[in-house]
């Protein structure tokens, strides 16, 4: 890793290198905060977690043939070098700063409420038709990993598409001292993480301080169809881009034909141009991605043939809309995270099969003091839907089945006759509402609940670790 010498690293983060010797001239070849990738000459840098404290670790990743450790404890007379730093948190982010600042490469940076992953996702299949890209992996969104990220470029890298995730104010600042993107994308501004952002000027407050540390000859990309992102000034100086469906946007689509849970076909309309694509993900707000990713690839030089390929060429991924077809379902794994907005457009997926519809659905984290009254509306919006079984579980989520019980055509339904209880709402247009405070009470009913050829939505917020859901799903 070019301009990561020993010596280097110390300056950057404030710390002191001791034992240094002939290696403090030493490039480190990698950075890793995991001991199990511990490469030769790699900086293992020791962070304290809620269970494991990598200082307990760093002989080990000495052993295993690391270069140096990042420490906050003296370790006294060792026989390898370490650099001791206050917080090796904070050491972990500077020394991403200083990285990234040393890289001649171009950096797309991706928040908002929802869709920042899909969005990622779509980008950088676009960019990927013309560039070498690196881009966030999995969940490597917030101060640890976003650095962790940053540590993967490498000189082959042209652009990196980086994933911003955030939940308080100052922590986007951080994010983007870090990052310091060239182009800006902003998905939309909904109502996520508002036990700390209390409301949607909060939000978008939150969101626009990555605008602080971009690019000043960068872009800001938008989308056009946000009342609060369309509305608002950039402090900068620059002019937002936009995309959407208003025509205003510089970057739109038109002829949207839905092809159901097989994706979408739509003609995407630049400054100057018009072609067709179509998106195998289903959803409308993949619409807004493919505009976004066709908005990117515009700014860095793609032509319009290079972008289609890029919007075919996305595939889903496990957790994020992802279609399982087995023997029995069609499975719509959308469980990786949940807020109320995400839950709609899920539920608006789900409406598109041309099956019965079963919908499970849990609680949604971090929703400030009206998470009942988002919970119910989440219920009354698959109740209107016409969603054909509606499973809620979790003690938040029997929020959701009260509000779709407050829907004329749902229904509360209860005893241990699913089947004819949910065969008989189907068949009434009506919702057949289920409430369980776990997921094993609700595996232990599934096999009389669900029917062969359902199309099942799972979807929750992390921490109610969905995925079980779908094993069970795929193997039954």
């Amino acid at each position: 890793m070019k301009h990561m010498t020993l010596t280097e690293i110390a300056k950057a983060c404030g710390g002191v290198l001791h034992g240094g010797g002939s290696s403090a001239a030493k490039e480190v070849s990698s950075v890793t905060i995991d001991s199990r990738k511990v490469q030769k000459d790699s900086l293992f840098i020791a962070i304290k977690g809620a269970r494991v404290d990598g200082h307990d670790l760093i002989p080990q990743t000495i052993e295993a043939g690391a270069l140096c450790a990042l420490s906050e404890r003296d370790l006294g007379d060792v026989s390898f070098p370490y650099i001791c730093v206050g917080s090796c948190r904070q050491a972990l982010k500077d020394l991403a700063e200083h990285y990234r600042r040393s890289l001649d490469i171009r950096v797309v940076g991706i928040s908002g409420s929802v869709g920042k992953t899909s969005t990622k996702e779509m980008i950088a299949s676009v960019l990927s038709q013309k560039y070498c890209v690196l881009k966030t992996e999995g969940n490597f969104n917030n101060e640890v990993g976003l650095p962790l990220t940053v540590f993967n470029l490498r000189e082959e890298h042209e652009v990196a598409v980086l994933e911003m995730g955030i939940s308080d104010f100052g922590e986007m600042t951080r994010l983007a001292r870090i990052a310091r993107p060239d182009i800006c994308v902003i998905t939309n501004i909904g109502c996520a993480h508002l036990e700390q952002l209390k409301d949607r000027d909060g939000i978008l407050k939150a969101k626009t301080e990555m605008l602080a540390f971009m690019n000043p000859e960068g872009h800001i990309v938008f989308n056009g169809d946000d009342d609060k992102l369309s509305t608002f000034i950039p402090e900068n100086g620059l002019s937002p881009v936009y995309f959407g469906l208003g025509e205003y946007c510089r970057f739109r689509a038109e002829h949207v034909t839905d092809r159901g849970l097989r994706g979408t076909d739509a003609e995407f309309i630049t400054p100057d141009s018009r072609f067709t694509a179509h998106i195998s993900i289903p959803g409308s707000h993949m619409v807004h991605n493919a505009m976004a990713g066709t908005a990117v690839g515009r700014i860095l030089g793609l032509t319009d043939e290079e972008i289609r390929v890029g919007i075919e060429a996305l595939v889903p991924l496990a957790g994020r809309n992802h279609l399982i077809e087995t023997e029995h379902f069609t499975i719509i794994d959308d469980c990786y995270n949940a807020n109320p907005a995400s839950m709609k457009a899920s539920l608006d997926v789900l409406a598109k099969a041309d099956t019965r519809t079963v919908a499970v659905l849990g609680d949604m984290g971090e929703l400030g003091e009206n998470w009942k009254l988002l919970h119910q509306e989440v219920g009354r919006y698959a109740a209107e839907l016409g969603i054909h079984v509606l499973v809620c579980i979790g003690e938040m989520a029997e929020e959701i089945a009260e509000g779709a019980r407050t829907v004329g055509k749902a229904q509360a339904s209860v005893g241990k006759d699913f089947v004819s209880e949910s065969t008989a709402a189907s068949d009434t247009g009506s919702t057949a509402v289920f409430h369980y405070q776990s997921k094993a009470d609700f595996l232990a009913d599934a096999g009389a609940l669900l029917k062969a050829g359902d199309s099942i939505l799972v979807k929750a917020s992390h921490m109610m670790e969905f995925p079980e859901i779908v094993e069970f799903l795929e193997k039954n």
